[in-house]
């Protein structure tokens, strides 16, 4: 067997020849490579680890009010640019291209929308608020083609692309396109930890700070509540907080979300990965760790660029196998909620649930397609007629996992303001003007249709077949 040492050496050597990719993205790989070999996995040591005070996890609530002079409101947007991380494909939703291009309400996309808010802010402060799409290699072409559309809106919009990495074979450490696999399937987008880098790479983090830009808000373009928040980035310019994670309250469906520490005097990201198997129950209970992260992150650009110039940013690393074409094969990633620790005064803010509304699945959809919300401006609100504080849970069969068949199997979207929870399974179609309240399960026999007529109102029911209705 080759040692670590030598594995490295090959690499090197293969990686050199791979023409496809940049200076920079030969280099970020064989650092990466070479950390990951030389095992400097961040081992947490459990009794070290302290709850966050205040202090280091503000309450949202606690934040000062924004100046209510417009001129000031203006000063602060200025100092803004807008992020939203791009790279991902709606695949698991049954979308070919960007997930950023699924409609979800009115016929608008998340793109729309985040256009729309942004567009609004613009108008209403007279400011240039830019939006920033970090794409990878699968979703760059589709979405050069799909911002064209917004040309005469009054928001910059930039592209840059994340770095492209080789897939390594798992077994002797090649890289898969140096063994002829060439296409799409050779390479990988390393996680959004590489985000910093490739806003360094692309130019636009020096273009963005000569234009007198202080902070990025960076969040995934498929998290409906991630908008512009005066308070926070108020409360960072005052405090020169160069890094901030905004976390919610846990909920039982979010146990498996990294969480915020303070370890050794730092603030930091603890992952379930990093997590001890003897301590994992401990870090899924809502007891002790009240928060996670949503992803959405206010970090400022020139402690970005001072970080990456000193490559200081070290963020642990991800190993994800997969396997393609029945070869077993590696791919190393980053999390940019993980640099927090790396950032001076960094802080987390302990925002509402509203903050955090992804869709990442056809159940999620359907949260945010019914009267449960609203759309005005490009925001989406949740109905104050809803009394419960948490959403319904909804559990959707297969049938209903691509988006496609999922509208098909609804004339119109249910009205679920009342609705506890709602589990479906097998062929059901839904009728138009249904109502859903309290507990409801729908089980369609095996091999059966079954119909939900319109006008039909479920409440506290388990329906297995028509004569249940």
């Amino acid at each position: 067997m080759a040692t670590d040492a030598e594995k490295l050496t090959q690499l090197k050597s293969a990686v050199a020849g791979l023409n496809q990719i940049s200076e920079n993205e030969k280099n970020g790989f064989i650092n990466l490579v070479a950390r990951y070999l030389s095992g400097e996995a961040q081992h947490v040591e459990w009794s070290k680890i302290q709850t966050p005070t205040d202090k280091i996890v503000v309450p949202c609530d606690s934040l000062a009010p924004v100046p209510e002079d417009p001129a000031e409101t203006k000063k602060l947007l200025d100092k803004l640019v807008v992020l939203k991380l791009n790279g991902g494909l709606g695949t698991t939703m049954g979308c070919t291209g960007p997930k950023s291009v699924i409609e979800v309400r009115n016929g608008l996309t998340f793109l729309d929308l985040i256009v729309i808010q942004i567009e609004n802010l613009n108008a209403k402060y007279g400011c240039n608020v830019p939006l920033l799409l970090m794409n990878s290699f699968n979703t760059h072409d589709d979405t050069s083609k799909i911002i064209e559309k917004y040309s005469k809106s009054n928001v910059e919009i930039h592209t840059f692309n994340q770095s492209q990495y080789p897939r390594l074979c798992a077994d002797d450490f090649v890289p898969l396109p140096c063994k002829g696999k060439t296409d799409k399937d050779g390479w990988y987008p390393p996680g959004h930890g590489d985000v910093f880098p490739s806003l360094m790479n692309s130019g636009k983090l020096d273009a963005l700070i000569s234009q007198g830009k202080e902070y990025v808000f960076a969040a995934n373009s498929d998290n409906l509540g991630a908008i512009v928040d005066l308070k926070i980035l108020n409360h960072l310019i005052q405090n020169k907080n160069e890094y901030c994670m905004e976390v919610t309250p846990k909920t039982l469906a979010d146990v498996k979300g990294g969480t915020l520490i303070s370890y050794e005097g730092k603030v930091q990201l603890l992952e379930i990965a990093q997590v001890p198997d003897e301590h994992v129950n401990e870090f899924k209970s809502i007891e002790k760790f009240k928060i996670f992260n949503t992803n959405n992150l206010w970090v400022n650009l020139k402690a970005i660029k001072r970080l990456v110039e000193a490559d200081a940013l070290k963020m642990e690393i991800i190993p994800n196998p997969k396997e393609v074409d029945g070869i077993k094969v590696l791919q190393l990633e980053t999390a940019a909620g993980a640099a927090i620790r790396f950032f001076d005064h960094a802080i987390g803010c302990n925002v509402h649930r509203s903050r955090f509304l992804p869709v990442k699945a056809t159940s999620d959809l359907l949260l945010v397609q019914s009267d449960l919300y609203t759309l005005a401006d490009g925001f989406v609100t949740r109905n104050e007629a809803r009394k419960n504080p948490a959403n319904p849970t909804i559990e959707l069969g297969p049938e209903f996992k691509k988006v496609g068949n999922f509208l098909s199997r609804f004339k119109s979207i249910p009205s679920i303001i009342e609705l506890d929870s709602l589990k479906v399974t097998g062929d059901v179609w839904f009728g138009a003007n249904i109502t859903l309240k309290g507990k409801v399960t729908i089980a369609a026999k095996s091999g059966e249709k079954l119909e939900i007529p319109d006008g039909a109102v479920l409440e506290n029911k388990e329906i297995n077949g028509p004569g249940d209705l």
